[in-house]
């Protein structure tokens, strides 16, 4: 059974590996030990943001990142020293069925880097295939059972995209695919993983636009006694409003005690950093700003006081 997490969880994600590699950079395949660094240099300008967001006054107990080993082991380290919470990704990256980025050895990784949270990105809906889901499950099972048995938090990121029968029963509508069925499809998906042995003590739910449907993903997530688990949501890559409206309604929520929001917080101004427009601080600065609005919009709602503004400015 899991362990739960119910404390306040403020996290910047930026764990993305092909994002950065070939959305950012245009990178394919195998990369060099430049580019390798060049990735990690980006990668250092969102720690930068984070860092400068805390100088601001943000509550350092529930500020965390989520980073990969790959090209972010010296920030985990260092986030760990400065008394962040840190999160590890486990998976291999922009794969449909989930596999472990280090096979067999993920175990010896998670040792090493000694994240927080040990992190994972799965796409499952449970109307989908039966076999990889079953395959999936088995493979997220041990490791959950390995980290409980290790007393090491679990963070499980759900996606639940639409199969393409269901899209078309929706005459091919995502928005109402995201309203109508991918709620339901979740709640069903943390009962099958639970059943299945998958035990996370925070889950990360993208992104819900109305307060029932995030009270019923609560309300499967802390079923049977599970009731210290805890629920975040994701920023899916929306715009600012969205991510906002997102915020608002989850945080308004008890159990929803935070957020993982990565590229809405800084994907403009790392791509204005690698075009050479703005330097190093002023990109950090930018996501420092972002990072601190959704800290403020999403302590506002929970607080039950409405946002000030609609949207977060520019």
């Amino acid at each position: 059974m899991s362990v739960g997490y119910h404390r306040p969880l403020y996290i910047l994600p930026f764990d993305h590996r092909a994002s950065f590699q070939t959305g950012l950079f245009g990178w394919k395949g195998t990369i060099n030990a430049e580019q390798t660094a060049r990735v990690a240099a980006s990668k250092q300008v969102v720690y930068e943001g984070i860092k400068a967001a805390l100088a601001g006054g943000i509550p350092r107990q529930f500020a965390g990142i989520l980073v990969d080993e790959q090209f972010g082991a010296a920030i985990l380290a260092d986030a760990a020293q400065a008394g962040l919470i840190t999160s590890a990704p486990a998976e291999k990256s922009g794969l449909n069925e989930f596999d472990f980025e280090y096979g067999a050895d993920y175990a010896r990784h998670i040792e090493a880097v000694d994240p927080t949270f040990c992190k994972v990105l799965v796409r499952y809906n449970p109307d989908g295939d039966a076999a990889m889901n079953a395959r999936q499950a088995a493979r997220l099972r041990d490791l959950s059972t390995y980290l409980h048995a290790k007393g090491r938090l679990y963070m499980f990121e759900l996606l639940v995209p639409a199969e393409p029968a269901q899209i078309e029963r929706l005459g091919g509508d995502h928005h109402a695919y995201d309203l109508e069925l991918r709620p339901e499809l979740m709640v069903r998906a943390i009962h099958e993983l639970q059943d299945a042995g998958v035990e996370p003590d925070v889950w990360k739910i993208e992104g819900l636009d109305r307060k029932t449907d995030c009270a019923a993903v609560v309300a499967a997530a802390r079923r049977n006694g599970r009731t210290d688990v805890g629920c975040i949501i994701l920023g899916r890559g929306e715009n600012e409003q969205k991510v906002v409206e997102w915020l608002s309604t989850a945080a308004a929520v008890p159990g929803f005690i935070g957020f993982a929001v990565g590229r809405t917080s800084f994907w403009d101004a790392l791509v204005a950093w690698r075009d050479e427009r703005i330097s190093a601080e002023e990109a950090a600065a930018q996501i420092a700003k972002r990072y601190s609005e959704w800290v403020a919009v999403f302590e506002q709602a929970q607080a039950g006081i409405s946002s000030p503004r609609a949207a977060v400015t520019h």
